[in-house]
């Protein structure tokens, strides 16, 4: 177990700089998680089939992803503010570009426009955190960051799945884009330059794809790399049928979705700041570990559970949400510490683009192991997505130990 430490305050900068980074966060998540409780909505307005409904979420994902490795020799070389403001209004008009597609194919390419600029957004606002806050305090502040994750839920996506009921699926889409608007020009107007980084004597010399290829050559980054990629491969597999399984198959309607996941979204207000303090006192592995263990028993649970009332799925649903939870905060504040300064940029953003693939890799492939005869059958074959992630959560535990004991191994050099 790690010695426990007096917390270090935060300064009111950056309380500020928490804040915006959360709230850029909340709108980028939200962006990606309301097409979820969207799906439902969206197979029977377009008549997707659930293999196409898979393609919709990849598209944001795999381009995400593939921006994201494109960028990562070129992300140590700016301030990271003007890079995280030029990458934030292209995510915006992509977001304005969903609102507008009328087709399953005008859809695809709004979502890959999207990913383009949001898929990099992340990492950027990792290696802003890496840079202006110690490592005694990491842990909180990505406590606080995702606490986006649950705000959306709490907040974003019952008040889009409300609009989306009364005006279509595009209106969540229109209230992101406003929202995201404000956040943009509230950092442009505080936010300080973030540019200690290219102080570094190597980021003079070195040309960017010699800085992507020094990065990602390193063994010890592409363990860290590996580790998040299995995180994010076993929980996308779930989340895009989430809202499709709870209505065909466990009997819910679509006006009870925004009470499931405004409940288990205030769970995850709660479990993110207690996972961040945790991750600031104790063994980051170990905590990433127990949680990876409870989700891997509620995830079973819930993929084998029949027809329920609402109390019920909102109980074990978030059990697990819980554990996908709090896994985030421990594997994120641990994978932070394995770059060196001049390599974070591209490391974040390499990490996180290799997550989003993984993604997108998993929602493709829960698009072909689900099958649903009609738009109103219920989804055959979820029950074997939940073992598949048992499987990737147990190889994730092996490897975040092996980033735990190299982090270690570094600090008492």
């Amino acid at each position: 177990m790690e010695q426990t430490q007096a917390p270090i305050k935060f300064s009111p900068y950056q309380i500020l700089v928490i804040a915006l980074i959360a709230l850029t966060q909340f709108s980028v998540v939200l962006d990606f998680m309301v097409m979820s409780p969207l799906g439902d909505l969206l197979i029977k307005t377009m008549r997707l089939s659930t293999d196409q409904f898979g393609y919709v979420v990849s598209a944001y994902a795999f381009s995400a992803g593939i921006s994201g490795i494109l960028t990562a020799g070129f992300a140590d070389r700016f301030d990271r503010k003007k890079l995280l403001l030029f990458f934030y209004i292209g995510f915006i008009a992509g977001t304005l570009s969903c609102a507008l597609a009328g087709s399953y194919e005008a859809l695809i390419i709004a979502r890959i426009v999207t990913g383009i600029f949001g898929g990099v957004i992340g990492s950027i606002s990792m290696a802003i955190v890496t840079d202006l806050f110690l490592p005694q305090q990491r842990g909180r502040v990505m406590g606080f960051v995702q606490m986006g994750f649950g705000a959306s839920q709490v907040l974003g996506i019952p008040i889009s799945l409300y609009f989306a009921n009364r005006l279509g699926w595009e209106a969540p889409f229109f209230i992101i884009v406003a929202f995201s608007a404000v956040v943009w020009l509230v950092m442009l107007l505080r936010l300080r330059p973030v540019n200690a980084h290219l102080m570094a004597p190597s980021m003079d010399t070195r040309k960017p794809l010699e800085h992507l290829w020094h990065t990602f050559r390193n063994r010890e980054y592409r363990i860290g790399f590996l580790a998040t990629a299995l995180m994010s491969l076993g929980g996308f597999m779930m989340m895009p049928f989430g809202t499709a399984y709870a209505i065909n198959n466990l009997g819910l309607t679509k006006e009870q979705m925004p009470t499931l996941f405004m409940i288990s979204g205030i769970s995850a207000l709660i479990i993110m700041p207690v996972m961040g303090r945790l991750s600031d006192k104790m063994n980051k592995a170990y905590i990433f570990s127990v949680a990876s263990v409870w989700l891997i028993i509620f995830a079973i649970i819930y993929t084998n559970l029949p027809p329920s009332a609402l109390w019920l799925v909102a109980t074990i649903n978030t059990l697990m949400m819980m554990g996908v939870m709090g896994r985030v905060v421990p594997a994120v504040a641990l994978n932070s510490s394995l770059p060196a300064m001049p390599d974070r940029g591209a490391f974040m953003a390499i990490n996180t683009s290799l997550q989003q693939m993984a993604g997108g890799v998993a929602a493709a492939i829960a698009g072909k192991i689900v099958t649903q005869a009609t738009p109103k059958s219920p989804l055959m074959h979820f029950d074997t997505v939940g073992y598949i992630l048992s499987v990737v959560c147990i190889i994730n535990i092996v490897m975040f130990f092996r980033v735990y004991r190299m982090v270690q191994s570094r600090a008492v050099r």
